[in-house]
């Protein structure tokens, strides 16, 4: 899933050499005989498995049913490492129009596959408790507990077989369809600013540069191109939120949201008091924070295109590839070895595709495949110190993911809202590192205002982007909201959010056009706010920690934890330190550390 840090191109930097990755891990290439013989292997296999279990699992004893399970754990992975392939081969350059056809052609071979296996998890949904909970009584079928609770969480809203086959047949021509739709348009989209044509990440970039007047060009290019493609987009997002407002109606979710917090295993009331206590903060975050930016930039009331501008006098010093890799990993080794190992890993093997592309996915994620391969990372790294953090973020997820693979296939993904945890945490150590190396007032000063941005844009941008969704989603419901309709939407929650120290025009009205999660994940954008208000918990407990001399356990005890994958309950989780979800003072203790930073910067003058 593409992440929040994106950190494009900008040519003519000193970086040095970055690597790129290399996918024949997976596969050798698009028409090798390796994938071929995968296809045709897994199809015969999966003919074969729906022929000896499908409308047999009631009758299945533990240990039969162990087998089954592990029969489908196998086909399924190979599956998701045909998929994985498809995609990453496709993110490395979406303008290709060859990536885009290899990656449709197998989305749709991998659903007609699929189809065979279908059954199985709709008739584990259909077996009685007393029933199943009698065949996890044998150790074989135990070791798939957490799979079996995930699966039939979603029992209530399981609609016919018929019916589930025909939605998973027709994702590829629909949800599916418009996603591909959007990405490549936006892929090939081009923003003219002097005399260049940029991709949409490199205008995006150019809004923190140093120099304010080309901040402006590259914020009115973005604008006018975004503006002149705004029917468009705004079509493909009435119809994605239609297309999941009938799937919801028909599997009975509450509200839109309710099937992202069930698949995330997280209660909606946890989400609600997460909201409500970020927009709660506003005035004592993002809108003291962008005061005290104005009153920098000697200004009444900033542009929207100054929000993520560089402060007045700040040097923000390229920094090279090879410095940052070591930067990221003496932060990761001074709290974990083992976490500087694991993250060592993705640096002495092509596992990270680091430098800056057209066509290629503009902005980072961390890619976990399959147990039997290995993570990939996606960056686009520009050397500034926003970027060296993206690094900590996205290699925070590789280790995680890395760890998780102990726990096989089906039990190897976490919960959204977990799965931050990983990589703000590393994100984390790396500022306090440099933090610690900084103090020089000035230095320090640009350090923690660089900061307060990153996690202003993780938290309250985030949980705004969440409210834009739900008054889109719910506004919807009565009927197509129209181009106009939706900016206003985004202008009143942008507002909101950043406050009164902002002057918005009308050229920032279609933004919301370029953020993907929109599209590709609805209300998955919480999980940036949850992660962050966590990680800040989960960091003060470390302190205290060290302070005590326990960090070294700290550290063995946190690892342990992202081990464990989505396999327990984040109740159980985080019941080591001491940290409870539900408490209803949790998050504004979560948003304290963001606070501080603030004050401290207030300090400075």
């Amino acid at each position: 899933m593409p992440d929040i840090h994106a950190s494009p191109q900008s040519p003519g930097q000193p970086l040095g050499d970055m690597p790129s990755w290399d996918l024949s891990d997976l596969y050798p290439g698009p028409d090798s005989p390796a994938l071929t013989a995968d296809l045709t292997a897994v199809e015969r296999e999966a003919r074969a498995f729906a022929v000896a279990y499908e409308g047999r699992l009631a009758s299945l004893s533990g240990s039969e049913l162990a087998v089954a399970v592990a029969a489908y754990e196998r086909l399924d992975e190979v599956l998701t490492k045909i998929m994985s392939y498809a995609g990453l081969l496709y993110a490395g350059n979406m303008s290709d129009p060859a990536n885009g056809r290899f990656y449709q052609a197998m989305s749709e071979k991998v659903t007609a596959i699929s189809v065979h296996l279908l059954f199985f998890q709709l008739e584990i949904n259909r077996l009685e408790d007393a029933d199943l909970l009698a065949k996890l009584g044998d150790p074989r079928l135990v070791r798939y507990a957490a799979w079996l609770r995930d699966v039939r969480v979603f029992r209530p809203h399981q609609l016919s077989d018929e019916v589930e086959k025909l939605l998973h047949e027709k994702y590829v021509a629909g949800r599916a369809a418009w996603t591909r739709l959007f990405d490549e348009h936006l892929a090939g989209l081009r923003f003219p600013v002097r005399e260049r044509a940029l991709t949409s990440a490199e205008a995006l970039n150019l809004l923190s540069d140093p120099d304010r007047s080309l901040r402006k060009d590259a914020a009115l290019a973005l604008g006018s191109v975004l503006g002149a493609q705004e029917r468009l987009f705004a079509h493909i997002m009435n119809t994605l939120v239609k297309d999941k407002e009938i799937e919801d109606r028909w599997r009975r979710y509450a509200q839109p949201w309710s099937s992202r917090n069930l698949g995330n295993q997280v209660e909606d009331e946890v989400v609600d008091a997460l909201s409500a206590a970020v927009q709660r903060a506003y005035p004592r975050l993002s809108h003291r924070y962008y005061a005290l930016k104005a009153r920098w930039f000697g200004q009444d009331k900033l542009e929207y295109w100054d929000r993520n501008a560089p402060l007045p006098g700040d040097d923000d010093r390229i920094i090279p590839w090879q410095r940052a890799k070591e930067m990221v990993l003496a932060a990761y080794g001074r709290f974990s070895p083992e976490m500087a190992s694991i993250g060592r890993e993705f640096f002495e093997h092509p596992w990270i595709d680091v430098p800056p592309r057209a066509g290629k996915n503009p902005g980072a994620f961390a890619h976990p495949v399959v147990p039997s391969a290995h993570p990939y990372l996606l960056l686009n790294y520009m050397g500034r110190t926003r970027d060296v953090m993206t690094l900590a973020h996205e290699l925070g997820h590789g280790v995680h993911q890395y760890l998780c693979r102990a726990q096989g296939h089906l039990q190897s993904a976490t919960p959204l809202t977990l799965a931050e945890t990983a990589s703000v945490f590393g994100e984390m150590l790396t500022f306090r590192s440099l933090l610690a190396e900084t103090t020089e007032p000035k230095a320090r000063k640009a350090l923690l205002a660089g900061k307060v941005e990153d996690m202003l844009n993780t938290v309250v941008r985030q949980i705004a982007f969440y409210e834009f969704e739900r008054r889109v989603h719910t506004e919807r419901r009565a009927g197509e909201l129209s181009p106009e309709r939706l900016g206003e939407i985004w202008l009143a929650v942008q507002t909101e959010s950043l406050g009164p120290a902002f002057h918005f025009d009308a050229s920032y009205r279609p933004y919301w056009t370029y953020i993907g999660h929109f599209i590709h994940s609805p209300f998955y954008v919480y999980a940036y706010a949850f992660g962050d208000c966590l990680v800040n918990s989960l960091y003060a407990a470390y302190e205290d920690a060290a302070a005590r001399g326990e960090g070294a356990a700290f550290a063995a005890t946190y690892m342990a934890m992202l081990a464990k994958a989505g396999t327990l309950h984040h109740r159980e989780l985080l019941a080591p330190f001491g940290l409870n979800l539900k408490d209803p003072a949790f998050w504004d203790r979560g948003l304290s550390m963001l606070s501080g930073f603030i004050d401290e910067l207030e300090a400075l003058g």
